[in-house]
C-alpha cells in the first residue's frame, strides 16, 4: 500500500490551468483501480492519495503522469506502507 503526498511548490499559481488534466488523471487512477482515496492536505497544502494492489514501479510511473507533477506544481512523496496490524474495517487493504 502506498500513501502519496502531493505538496504544492512555489509554482502553485499554475494549478488552475492544469486542474482539468489533474482531475482526468485522478479519474483514470480510480477507473484503473490504482487509487483508493484522493483528498486535500489541509490547510491548502496540496493533496494526498492512497494506492494499493500495485507495485512501486507502477505507482511511481502513474504519479509521474500527473500534470501537476510533470509541470512542477507539486512535489510528490511516495511512501510505501507494509501493514502489520489494522482494524478489521481495513482488512481489504492487506490483500
Amino acid at each position: 500500500m502506498f500513501v502519496v503526498f502531493l505538496k504544492f511548490s512555489a509554482d502553485r499559481s499554475r494549478a488552475g490551468a492544469l486542474l482539468d488534466g489533474h482531475n482526468d488523471w485522478l479519474r483514470r487512477g480510480f477507473d484503473q483501480g490504482v487509487l483508493m482515496m484522493a483528498g486535500s492536505l489541509q490547510p491548502n497544502l496540496g493533496g494526498a492519495l492512497i494506492a494499493a494492489g500495485v507495485d512501486r514501479a507502477v505507482i511511481e510511473a502513474f504519479v509521474a503522469e500527473d500534470p501537476f507533477v510533470a509541470e512542477g506544481v507539486v512535489a510528490a512523496e511516495i511512501h510505501e506502507i507494509a501493514p502489520k496490524r489494522m482494524d478489521e474495517r481495513l482488512a481489504f487493504l492487506a490483500a
